[in-house]
């Protein structure tokens, strides 16, 4: 067992210990049996250690087996994870040493780690936004604890799916954020046009949407849009009735200005009032234009000119009176006005009637009079032309009187033209009567009451026009026959005596004077025909009877010395001198 071999660098073996040992044996005189239990001692001991040295090196084996084992299942489990199977695999030598093999997995596994953090940084970073973004939809700004990362999952796919639910979050953030400044815009130009703090309304809402606080984001929280929104219409309502409360109060206004004939520069100072009367809700967009202290000064303008109204009030009414007498005077309608204005007096002194009352009936009393002098228009206007005829008719009677109306004298060709224009128009009247009649009638017929003109019934004014045109017909052929005679008289006596004796003057007899102007009542009492006669230039006739004097024509028109003489020389020629007949 021992061997003298010895190192050939001078090293110490086990051959050289144990000669050394044989040498100290013989130097002590160690027995055969003593030395033979030491060596076996001393090779017992070295068996322990080379089982000692191999249960170290099989252990070894099987913890580098058991590394090996476990990188594979780790790279196995990282594709997995990652969902990589292409960019990193297995490696392809799976022969040799252990510690080979496991040199060639971790070039793979220290890859597949490495991207297995960068992976999970970015599923952190993006989940870390979405719970940021759900937590300001849901309201709740405190961000809280990080969100775990799933590591058994952190393939693309999977961070695709969170990168486009991010995606979809970050949009409904940005339509929530749009949704909101939209309720803050419409909310600012509300409280603009309401005279209403915007901020303090605002900062009720969410204090983010206050500006002024500095704050950078915004809140787009559910409950943050519900309580804009609400707000929103609290204030479109709010608009809506002081706009109504506005409109009736500038109503009032204009009523109260008409009503007292308010100046011009009086009415100016609320036509920021004014303007709004018949503006929708969504046309009032001036700041201020529904402010509550406009809506109060309105108000107590209101008032102060009802108050004002009242006092006035015998003023108003006499107007609204004198109106009322205007229309039916115009209408020739006859009524009691002292009588009318006497029940004023005593309807506004004893208090029995509110003054709006009043006045509104007073209205009503005016649109019924406007409707009956509507109705009477078309008989009005054809009486105004039968009177107006009428006196043609009077002038013509009194020209035809005129012995010297065929002179050359001033003006005669004129008053020549309007004879010749007064016959047409009188042989006109009986058709005019006849027409005002029949319309008369049916005015009647429709209504069931008598047509007046002035207090007196049409119908017989004009029954009593056609009796007395009758009388003077006959009156005309009594002359003419009287004429006749008188005519043959005076040729006999000339026949008898041989001598023509002088003319006799043209009989003279009283004119009975035919028409509405000089219509009388029994035992010549005048009946007053028209209220307006004087008003129209027309003088109406009182008596019953005229001057029997003639009468010269009562409109010669007074032409200039120079006009006379050029008609006299030029256009005075006979033909234009000879009268129409009668």
């Amino acid at each position: 067992m021992v061997t003298d071999a010895k190192n050939p660098l001078g090293e110490t073996t086990c051959g050289s210990l144990l000669q050394k040992l044989q040498e100290i044996w013989d130097e002590v005189g160690e027995s055969d049996e003593q030395r033979d239990r030491m060596l076996l001692q001393l090779e017992q001991e070295c068996l322990d250690v080379y089982k000692r040295k191999v249960e170290l090196a099989a252990k070894s084996r099987a913890q580098l087996l058991q590394a090996l084992s476990d990188g594979r299942v780790e790279l196995s489990t990282l594709q997995s994870a990652l969902g990589e199977k292409s960019s990193v695999g297995f490696p392809e030598k799976t022969s040799g040493t252990i510690k080979e093999q496991l040199a060639a997995i971790a070039p793979a596994l220290e890859q597949l780690w490495k991207q297995k953090e960068e992976r999970v940084t970015q599923f952190a970073d993006v989940q870390s936004q979405i719970q940021k973004i759900c937590g300001e939809i849901a309201g709740n700004l405190s961000l809280g604890e990080t969100p775990a990362v799933d590591e058994s999952d952190l393939s693309l796919k999977k961070l695709d799916e969170y990168q486009s639910q991010l995606q979809d979050l970050q949009k409904e953030k940005s339509d929530r954020l749009q949704q909101v400044l939209e309720y803050v815009s419409t909310v600012h130009d509300l409280c603009a046009v309401l005279g209403i703090d915007f901020y303090s309304t605002v900062t009720e809402v969410h204090p983010s949407l206050n500006d002024s606080t500095g704050v950078q984001s915004k809140s787009i929280s559910n409950d943050t849009l519900s309580r804009l929104d609400q707000t929103v219409l609290a204030l479109e309502e709010d608009k809506k009735q002081r706009l109504h409360k506005l409109q009736e109060s500038a109503a009032q206004l204009i009523d109260l200005w008409n009503l007292m004939d308010t100046p011009e520069e009086e009415r100016k100072l609320f036509d920021h009032v004014t303007c709004n009367i018949s503006a929708s809700v969504d046309e009032v967009t001036v700041p201020g234009a529904l402010a509550a202290d406009l809506i109060e000064q309105t108000e107590v303008e209101v008032e102060r000119l009802d108050q004002l109204k009242a006092s006035r009030m015998k003023e108003i009414a006499f107007k609204k009176q004198g109106e009322l007498e205007e229309i039916f005077a115009r209408a020739h309608i006859e009524i009691d006005t002292e009588a009318a204005r006497g029940k004023i007096m005593e309807l506004i002194d004893s208090g029995s009637v509110e003054p709006t009352e009043l006045l509104a009936d007073m209205d009503d009393q005016i649109a019924k009079a406007k409707d009956e002098a509507l109705s009477r228009k078309d008989i009005l206007d054809k009486v105004e032309k039968w009177m107006s005829a009428c006196e043609e008719e009077s002038w013509l009677e009194d020209y035809n009187r005129d012995e010297n109306r065929y002179n050359a004298s001033r003006g005669a060709h004129l008053n020549l033209k309007r004879a010749e224009k007064a016959r047409i128009l009188v042989n006109k009247i009986p058709a005019l009567v006849d027409s005002l009649v029949a319309k008369t009638r049916v005015w009647e017929e429709e209504r069931g009451i008598s047509f007046t003109y002035d207090g007196v019934p049409l119908l017989a004014m004009l029954d009593e026009y056609a009796m007395l045109r009758q009388e003077r017909e006959e009156e005309k052929r009594r002359l003419r026959d009287q004429k006749k005679i008188q005519e043959l008289q005076h040729t006999d006596q000339e026949s008898v005596f041989g001598s023509k004796p002088s003319p006799s003057p043209r009989p003279v007899g009283t004119k009975k004077v035919v028409g509405p102007r000089a219509n009388g009542g029994p035992n010549g009492t005048p009946r007053r025909l028209s209220l307006n006669a004087h008003q129209n230039g027309r003088s109406a006739v009182k008596d019953a009877k005229r001057d029997p004097r003639p009468v010269a024509p009562l409109n010669y028109v007074e032409l200039s010395k120079e006009d006379a003489a050029s008609h006299v020389s030029g256009t005075g020629s006979g033909s234009d001198l000879i009268p129409a007949s009668p």
